[in-house]
């Protein structure tokens, strides 16, 4: 099966730090992450940022007043997928650090979370919308040679 067309922007905010950032996140790499979760044409923009603008953009857009993970800003999902996608870099590298993954992974993971949000993917509406994005974002990452980062979670709620 053909991967659909992607356009990409990536974009690295200047911050200390941003080397191992840009290390852990070659064009072809994001690319090949995106274009595995999106299931049409997208035109999309990564920009991974520091502190102040992941905490300013959930504040500004969201009424959460800290830095996440990852924001997906939306514009359009048919015919082309269009949206954004922010990564904030110290949460990203927190989280890693905590699960005991290599940030790289981790980015894999947020990527594909936020491609399935610009499609409109929910995980926040129902737990059945959870369960569903979850198990998709595991199908993908799979097909990316990546962990499923919600096993232990799954293997917890069966028991």
């Amino acid at each position: 099966m053909a991967l659909p067309t992607l356009t990409l922007s990536l974009q690295f905010a200047r911050f200390d730090g941003v080397a191992e950032h840009r290390a852990a996140l070659p064009r072809a790499f994001v690319a090949r992450c995106l274009r595995r979760a999106l299931d049409r044409q997208a035109e999309l923009t990564v920009r991974i940022v520091d502190a102040d603008e992941g905490q300013a953009l959930n504040r500004d857009y969201r009424g959460r007043d800290y830095a996440t993970n990852v924001l997906t800003f939306d514009y359009a999902t048919e015919p082309v997928v269009m949206a954004d996608l922010v990564l904030c870099a110290p949460v990203v590298a927190a989280e890693a650090k905590q699960m005991k993954k290599p940030l790289a992974a981790h980015y894999a993971h947020l990527l594909v979370h936020g491609a399935l949000h610009a499609q409109g993917w929910d995980h926040e509406t129902s737990e059945a919308d959870a369960e569903a994005m979850e198990a998709r974002e595991s199908e993908v990452l799979a097909a990316l040679g990546e962990p499923d980062p919600y096993a232990r979670s799954r293997h917890a709620r069966k028991a």
